[in-house]
């Protein structure tokens, strides 16, 4: 650990992403005398859309949804590839100063609540060794999946294959699969999308999945879209696309819970102008009802295409054994393969895997209900973004750093320094935090917090409920607490070990504790002065 004064911040932003940037820009726009920063474990801002490097990467939400509330998409496609939602965000991030806030190669892995000091200690894991930083204000941004760590269950025999294989989230870069035999394991948004996108060069692509699941097809450009934004000016043509896609997305969906087989007779039915009867019978008839599971998205119907060239193909089969050459299935049937892409999910990691503390005393989160999603149960000062599973993230993720930036604004104008929210309820039942069947969110569930039988602490997968809910509901709700002063519950009580506060630094030290390359861990910045500064110089 280094001797350099601890950066001592009103809000610190973990992660650098789609969540992230949208978190620094409402900041910089509704807390502007605050400082902040953000920390990105990356070399590159962007998250998700920097990190999948597989061919054919996209979005499965349109982009006048899963971009920003405050900058319009302006691209002629909806359903966007990966560079241009790059783009996106290193754009805004540049327009915005917040890139010059971003602390790069900067891996958050633990934060400790000093309840004598009313601030975060935080612990970030750089090339130069570990460094800390103190704020009053913890935002996670760092998204719901392990970047290091995908979910790869192993394939009976596959250290006997001699080509090459992977996992699709550890895409290699020099890959050629131009005449290559390939076949691709699993059935989800990754492996729909892969599949096209090889089948452009490869000799052969096989899409061997267990089940099916529902696709529907979609032109990826928005031609209502579009014709709206040429007769109107940029914003509110956004607004009203924008709108219209929200309304069109919660339609669709309330429609499919209250009737799934009529919805799922109507999605059957679509695909029969792209493929004959027996396939889709026997490949693209789920088990499960529509929205129990996320919708797969097929942009102008790029995997139905490359079926019929022929150039690829989806086998609905269970896998016996991995060979030397390929996969044989139960059935018996052995598909020749030069590569093998697992494209078998994701590993749900709350907060980036973030290690939560009070005064030294970890905090299991799975124990804590969560308040209105974004914050647990006697966990202060703590805010984090989790999108929705059934519309795009940044619906929630904009909602989410609203609300942050009104936490922040009120601690100030209370005087206050703690912000938590209090379950004082001996009735709220417990219910799963999600309720979606998907492998992945199953797989998640004894690591993901607790969902309430009540308002604050249900989680609503639904934006409109959101907006009464989050932006416009009254921050003191008879749940979420102010304090100048707070202590935890008994159960979550301070170790006898952990360490006391440390003495405020002098003026000197404060001033000299946040610029563009101040890291370290001597003496922190008391809160009180903190709350004056400015945002972080570059």
């Amino acid at each position: 650990m280094t001797s350099e004064p601890v950066p001592h911040l009103d809000a610190l932003i973990v992660g650098a992403g789609l969540s992230g940037i949208g978190m620094a820009w409402h900041l910089l726009n509704r807390c502007p005398s605050r400082r902040i920063l953000l920390l990105e474990g990356r070399d590159r801002l962007g998250g998700t859309w920097d990190f999948f490097r597989y061919p054919g990467i996209r979005s499965d939400s349109d982009m006048f949804t899963l971009g920003y509330r405050f900058r319009p998409w302006r691209e002629a496609k909806a359903i966007a590839d990966g560079p241009a939602i790059l783009r996106y965000l290193t754009e805004t991030a540049e327009e915005a100063g917040i890139t010059r806030l971003i602390r790069f190669r900067h891996r958050v892995t633990a934060a400790d609540w000093d309840t004598k000091a009313n601030r975060w200690t935080v612990t970030a894991e750089t090339p130069e060794g570990p460094r800390r930083f103190t704020c009053r204000l913890l935002l996670a941004c760092a998204g719901y999946y392990s970047y290091e760590e995908p979910h790869d269950p192993p394939l009976p025999g596959e250290e006997r294959f001699a080509g090459i294989r992977f996992h699709a989230q550890h895409w290699p870069d020099a890959l050629d699969h131009a005449g290559k035999r390939v076949v691709v394991v699993g059935s989800g948004a990754t492996a729909v999308t892969l599949v096209p996108a090889l089948a452009k060069t490869a000799a052969h692509v096989t899409m061997l999945q267990r089940s099916p699941t529902w696709m529907v097809s979609r032109p990826s450009e928005d031609r209502v879209a579009n014709a709206i934004r040429a007769l109107l000016p940029g914003r509110l043509a956004y607004w009203l696309v924008r709108w219209r896609n929200i309304a069109l997305q919660r339609w669709v969906f309330e429609l499919a819970r209250r009737r799934p087989e009529q919805v799922g007779r109507r999605l059957l039915a679509m695909l029969e102008a792209e493929l004959p009867p027996e396939q889709i019978a026997a490949h693209f008839t789920p088990r499960y009802n529509v929205w129990d599971q996320r919708l797969c998205l097929v942009p102008d119907g790029d995997l139905f295409r490359a079926i019929r060239s022929g150039r690829a193909e989806v086998v609905t089969d269970t896998i016996a054994e991995v060979t030397a050459t390929g996969i044989t299935t139960v059935s018996g049937r052995h598909i020749e393969a030069d590569i093998l892409v697992k494209a078998t999910g994701l590993t749900i990691r709350l907060m980036g895997g973030l290690a939560v503390s009070i005064d030294g005393v970890p905090q299991h989160l799975p124990d804590r209900f969560t308040y209105k999603a974004m914050m647990f149960e006697g966990i202060p000062n703590l805010v984090s973004v989790f999108g929705y599973t059934n519309a795009s993230w940044t619906l929630k993720a904009d909602l989410t750093a609203e609300f942050a930036c009104r936490l922040l604004n009120a601690l100030d104008a209370k005087g206050a320094a703690v912000a938590v929210a209090e379950n004082r309820d001996p009735e709220l039942a417990h219910e799963p935090w999600l309720d979606f069947t998907s492998g992945y969110v199953q797989r998640a569930l004894p690591l993901l917090p607790k969902r309430g039988s009540k308002v604050p602490w249900k989680v609503h997968q639904n934006y409109l409920k959101d907006l009464r809910l989050i932006r416009h509901a009254p921050l003191e709700d008879g749940v979420l607490g102010f304090h100048r002063r707070w202590a935890p519950a008994p159960a979550a009580a301070c170790s006898a070990s952990a360490a006391p506060a440390a003495a405020p630094a002098p003026a000197e030290a404060q001033a000299a504790a946040i610029p563009g390359s101040a890291t370290g861990a001597s003496a922190p910045v008391s809160t009180a002065s903190a709350a004056t500064g400015g945002t972080v110089p570059a």
